[in-house]
């Protein structure tokens, strides 16, 4: 697949999706809610709530992801795993693997911490590729557990309340390569999706092609320099009892730029069980969401048919309450 993706002038069928599935996003750009990390943290910690809540009274806000500055992670290392990936992708084919349906090269590592201990085979090439990875995964996973202490503090949770075996998992770092696409307005880079872990840092490319549902609309989003985006996973959303909504978002292409982004998910091990927390249940707001181990939601995620895009969230909510 990735020698037709490079090759072709026109585009294959198999990438070619009905038309329900691939709606036209509005014509308007926004950016994100940018939360700066060197505030005070009571400045950060409101900042984090607010962005993972509704603006409004809407139900499926695109202000549930957010792009973070002055995260501690260095422009350095940044510029590094953006350089280190888009070099990867041009090798020649039989120096790299990957690949699927989607307008998509995709590079994925999935290891536990310290990743020192992988066992997983590394490409050859390039040279730095690994030392870049892993110093990348080290630091927005720092990153992350940041993010999400302060959302505990700001929640009313214990501190350390997604420590442990709710963030324990795999690490899953993804170098996600859309390649320029002949037809980019019927075919999908990455299918509308709401993220199944507990949440996501990405690396965005400087070439926009992220975009979020919102309002039975598709938002393109507007990258912001050296940021972060931050997006709650469905695990967050189980957690809260659904008060952090995890936000359906797709990837399109682009017909005349590559666009090159880096995505870590930070995911519960595969037997914790996770279900709505106590402080978030009361007389007046029972459990929306059973008690599921992450491995059986995982299970169940990955058969979901992708149809109708803003039927997606419907679809995964059954997971939790019907099984």
């Amino acid at each position: 697949m990735e020698k037709m993706i490079h090759s072709t002038t026109s585009l294959p069928d198999c990438f070619v999706f009905p038309p329900d599935q691939v709606p036209p996003a509005s014509s308007a750009v926004v950016s994100l809610p940018v939360v700066d990390m060197s505030c005070s943290r009571d400045e950060v910690r409101r900042a984090i709530l607010d962005a993972g809540k509704e603006l409004g009274f809407f139900q499926a806000s695109a202000w549930r992801c957010m792009q973070v500055i002055n995260h501690g992670v260095s422009e350095q290392a940044m510029q590094d795993m953006a350089a280190v990936g888009e070099e990867f992708f041009r090798l020649p084919a039989a120096d790299k693997t990957g690949g699927e349906r989607y307008w998509r090269d995709c590079l994925r590592f999935a290891y536990d911490f310290p990743v020192g201990n992988s066992t997983k085979d590394w490409p050859g090439k390039p040279h730095r590729l690994r030392e870049v990875v892993e110093n990348f995964t080290l630091l927005t996973r720092g990153l992350a557990t940041e993010l999400l202490r302060l959302l505990s503090e700001g929640m009313g949770l214990p501190l350390d309340y997604f420590e442990g075996d709710l963030s324990g998992g795999y690490v899953t770092l993804d170098i996600n390569h859309y390649p320029p696409c002949p037809n980019p307005g019927i075919t999908l880079g990455l299918p509308p999706h709401c993220d199944r872990d507990l949440m996501a840092i990405l690396l965005p490319a400087r070439v926009p092609g992220l975009e979020v549902a919102y309002k039975g609309d598709w938002i393109k989003v507007q990258p912001v320099p050296h940021a972060f985006v931050v997006n709650f996973g469905q695990q967050l959303e189980v957690v809260t009892n659904g008060m952090s909504k995890s936000i359906e978002h797709r990837v399109m292409t682009n017909s005349a730029l590559a666009r090159t982004s880096v995505a870590v998910f930070i995911a519960p091990t595969e037997d914790c069980l996770i279900g709505p927390a106590e402080e978030f249940l009361s007389k007046e707001n029972p459990p929306c969401y059973r008690t599921l181990k992450f491995c059986d939601f995982k299970r169940n995620y990955n058969v979901i048919k992708l149809g109708s895009s803003l039927n997606l969230r419907t679809n995964l909510r059954k997971i939790q309450k019907e099984g």
